[in-house]
């Protein structure tokens, strides 16, 4: 991405939703918005501007407009002046309030865009952060397929050839999700998680050497697809390999960052005969039993300690 969305192109994408009625016809809408957050002026109305939030679009609600309305027009002008003095992208007032004539002569002389919703302010706010937090998101691609899994998202990589969308489709028959395949789309939200998502063009197509192209959503219907979903476990497929050591206990995971985010992967070597589809069925099993606390592979060493020292149960027994 580049990490910023313009003005112009929020009001394209969202003006019906939103309701948007843009109040300053004159004022150009190519200013950029690089924040995810949205703020109320709160005390720079009063003069107070030391600690307003840069580059952040401003909410005028029912308290701010109210507030406005016991001004004089001169000083209706001054502390907005103060406020435009700052760098702010858009103004938003809701409720569907008149906006009296010194705020958008202030909004216009500063180049601020000023737009007008019939929505109430708490639902302004939950409604326009998320898409700011969708296309501000950092981005990045991986060449491989996501599948949803039991409702855990595994990302296959691997080599070309290796049989990722083969084993993406075989899931699918099965009755698990398609979420992208051939290029992934992974995108942070907030400090740890991924979500990954498909090429909005591509759809739910697949490349299966020896057929070509196939319609997955049109073959197995919309229910055997999913826009988007978060990535929990990399599973990477490599040719077997004789000289190479795998890990056989999962006593030592292996994490790999993805945009500063720590995820596992697990390295699947592949031989004929081995049945892909389950293992990557027990891969997310595995993961939902992690997420209920359950270290499968630790309980199964303890156990096996604790067999290996009958000594320690014997004192036990004997206190």
């Amino acid at each position: 991405m580049s990490g910023f969305v313009t003005i112009r192109q929020l009001f394209d994408a969202r003006e019906e939703s939103l309701a948007l009625e843009l109040l300053t016809p004159g004022v150009r809408l190519d200013g950029r918005i690089g924040d995810p957050d949205v703020s109320s002026p709160g005390l720079a109305l009063a003069g107070y501007t030391a600690r307003f939030p840069e580059g952040r679009t401003q909410v005028f609600g029912k308290t701010e407009m109210s507030y406005l309305a016991t001004l004089a027009p001169a000083e209706v002008a001054e502390r907005l002046g103060a406020v435009f003095a700052h760098d702010v992208p858009a103004i938003f007032v809701t409720r569907g309030q008149a906006v009296p004539g010194p705020f958008l002569e202030a909004a216009t002389g500063a180049g601020v865009p000023v737009f007008r919703t019939r929505m109430v302010t708490g639902d302004f706010y939950r409604a326009l952060k998320p898409y700011l937090e969708d296309v501000l998101a950092p981005v990045t691609t991986v060449h491989g397929s996501l599948a949803d899994v039991y409702g855990i998202g595994l990302l296959f990589t691997g080599p070309s050839g290796i049989g990722k969308s083969e084993c993406v489709l075989g899931l699918v028959q099965r009755g698990h999700r398609l979420v992208a395949d051939d290029l992934v789309f992974v995108s942070r939200r907030g400090n740890d998680v991924l979500m990954g998502k498909g090429h909005e063009r591509q759809g739910f197509h697949m490349e299966i050497r020896g057929i070509g192209i196939v319609d997955v959503a049109s073959m197995f219907g919309t229910r055997a697809t999913r826009q988007r979903k978060r990535v929990e476990v990399i599973v990477d497929l490599q040719a077997w390999d004789d000289a190479r050591e795998y890990d056989r206990t999962g006593l030592d995971p292996e994490m790999v960052r993805i945009l500063d985010v720590e995820i596992p992967r697990l390295t699947i070597p592949l031989n004929p005969g081995k049945n892909l589809i389950a293992i990557s069925e027990v891969v997310a099993m595995n993961q939902l039993l992690a997420y209920s606390g359950v270290d499968v592979p630790s309980r199964f060493d303890d156990g096996l300690r604790e067999a290996m020292n009958p000594r320690d149960s014997l004192v036990e027994d004997f206190e």
